[in-house]
């Protein structure tokens, strides 16, 4: 009797897992030089390999470059036909393969050798010729693959891509990468938006509601209702903030048995209101607007009111 889906899944998920695991063994003193040899090279990183291990090699140059690690992928079977032009003279060279065997792999070596560059090998196979080959060896070695027939690149494949996660992020802490730098490689979609999106790029699309603190009540409900942002703000007369009225604020005062013909701006508004500097992220006002419940925020340049940032705004923009 097979068995069932839920048990190959969950074999499959622990095998792997268990061979990841056994991966800490190979973090050792070639993969410190292999990750102080990129760190102080002047040149890029060639990641290369020949089938499953290609597609692997393709995702750590991704990785790489997005971390700041200058690199570019290169076939290993393209390689020796023409693609060795790719490599220049202070290049690293990360070639990944499982069984470090594969013909194309061992035409490639000795040629990259010969142009004197530095060889990184990432392989499951401690006594092949790529890693008696190369400067450095990181060892992917696994004892079993997923797959039953243990053929299919599976496990070795998922080892490989974590050593090179490895490898990547060592570099970026090494690099003193940050989050400033991801951003300019990442400004694209909802990520790079978290990471560059300022506050002023936003509530500069709004109206910017605002009346005197002795303005009369009908003036405040006159300037909110044309502005259309539920709020506005209160300052005075060098525009400095002194606090906002929201619709919320409104109401409160109707139910009060108040004369609404003498009332003024002043009285109605709250005091110290959660505010947000211009330049701050985009994604901190959403922080403030979930911390506090609340749908809008004051927007201040040194204390001076600025504008509004509706929590629509950060809806629009993907951020929620």
């Amino acid at each position: 009797m097979p068995a069932s889906v839920k048990q190959i899944a969950l074999r499959t998920i622990d095998l792997e897992a268990r061979s990841i695991d056994g991966l800490s063994a190979f973090v050792n003193k070639d993969f410190e030089n292999a990750v102080k040899s990129i760190a102080e090279s002047k040149g890029r990183v060639v990641v290369s390999g020949i089938g499953k291990s290609a597609i692997i090699a393709q995702k750590i140059a991704a990785t790489l470059n997005s971390t700041g690690t200058p690199s570019l992928f290169m076939h290993a079977a393209d390689a020796i036909h023409g693609d060795l032009g790719m490599i220049q003279q202070e290049d690293v060279v990360i070639v990944i393969s499982k069984s470090g065997e594969s013909p194309e792999i061992k035409v490639l070596i000795p040629l990259i050798r010969n142009f004197g560059n530095t060889i990184i090998a990432i392989a499951g196979n401690s006594d092949s010729f790529l890693a008696k080959n190369a400067h450095y060896l990181i060892n992917t070695t696994v004892s079993q693959e997923a797959c039953p027939n243990n053929l299919a690149p599976t496990t070795s494949t998922t080892a490989q891509l974590v050593m090179g996660d490895a490898l990547a992020i060592c570099l970026m802490e090494l690099k003193g990468f940050q989050s400033d730098d991801f951003a300019k490689f990442h400004p694209g979609g909802a990520l790079g938006k978290k990471l560059y999106l300022r506050v002023a790029d936003l509530c500069a699309n709004n109206e910017k509601p605002q009346v005197l603190a002795s303005q009369s009540l009908k003036e405040v409900i006159m300037e909110m209702t044309k502005k259309r942002l539920g709020v506005t703000a209160v300052v005075d007369n060098s525009g400095i903030l002194l606090g906002i009225i929201t619709d919320g604020d409104l109401r409160r005062m109707l139910e009060k048995d108040a004369d609404i013909n003498t009332i003024k701006a002043e009285a109605i508004m709250t005091k110290n209101p959660k505010t947000i500097s211009e330049s701050e992220l985009a994604v901190n006002a959403l922080d403030l607007l979930r911390r506090y419940e609340i749908s809008q925020l004051a927007v201040t340049d040194n204390g001076k009111y600025a504008g509004i940032i509706h929590l629509h705004d950060l809806i629009r923009e993907g951020l929620i």
